[in-house]
């Protein structure tokens, strides 16, 4: 899964932009399958009006069919996803996803409980989009992007075409949206220094703290890695350690 940053972000009037019981995914998907399964121009317009950062996202960052203000990108765009592949992916993600209520609950929970960890955490703003099968989910500024057809769970035919490992495999579906989602948006707040000289091993430390306290903001285990389980022995060993201080730390030497 790759990390892609857009670096903009806006609010909706009289939000509360910390408040985590506010947070629900806002269901951009929906005005992008009007528009691409039936060329709704009004549909588009909102698009462009309501979400520009999340529209120019897609288009520039993830699928790179040219700039939002080329002339012709509206027609670019609606070609691209009149691919069948695509076009059954479309309609197969609003059928699975037509309801989001539990992934809503999830991501209040689990976000509610790291506000009481670190109150300091802004709170992201949550939308699904329909991609083409490349990144799950994208991070920008208190943003985060989950692309529905990246989740359509381990036996969903269309992945049967591509060269998916038994591991990606298991991690896509619905109960992966959560972690998923806070896992990247806790690297986009707290990456790693100097990353291209740090060490395999520290690489991968870094990312068994994040893994751990999604796993404990969760209060589930979704994450096992021989990494997640060195970061537990040695908050086992730290218990004056608070999240706030692993997450910032940069030191690895006494984690392994």
């Amino acid at each position: 899964m790759l990390l892609c940053v857009a670096c903009e972000f806006k609010l909706k009037p009289n939000e509360d932009a910390d408040d985590a019981e506010h947070i629900k995914v806002e269901r951009y998907d929906r005005l992008q399958s009007r528009y691409l399964t039936t060329g709704d121009f009004s549909a588009l317009q909102q698009m462009n009006t309501e979400y520009p950062i999340e529209t120019r996202t897609l288009v520039e960052k993830m699928l790179q069919i040219g700039a939002v203000s080329d002339h012709d990108i509206n027609e670019k765009f609606l070609r691209f996803y009149q691919d069948s592949t695509l076009q059954t992916l479309i309609n197969d993600a609003e059928s699975e996803y037509a309801n989001m209520d539990d992934i809503n609950k999830k991501l209040e929970h689990t976000f509610s409980k790291l506000k009481e960890w670190i109150p300091e955490l802004p709170i992201p703003r949550v939308y699904a989009q329909i991609g083409a099968l490349d990144q799950s989910i994208v991070v920008g500024d208190k943003m985060i992007g989950i692309s529905l057809d990246k989740y359509m769970g381990a036996k969903y035919p269309v992945y049967g075409r591509y060269d998916y490992s038994a591991e990606q495999l298991r991690t896509m579906g619905r109960n992966y949206i959560v972690p998923d989602c806070v896992s990247f948006y806790l690297l986009s707040l707290y990456p790693m220094k100097n990353y291209d000289s740090r060490t395999q091993l520290e690489k991968d430390l870094h990312m068994g703290k994040v893994m751990w306290v999604v796993n404990k903001a969760m209060g589930s285990q979704m994450f096992r890695t021989d990494y997640v389980t060195m970061v537990d022995r040695y908050m086992s060993r730290h218990h004056e350690v608070t999240v706030s201080q692993l997450l910032e730390a940069d030191d690895y030497k006494d984690m392994h």
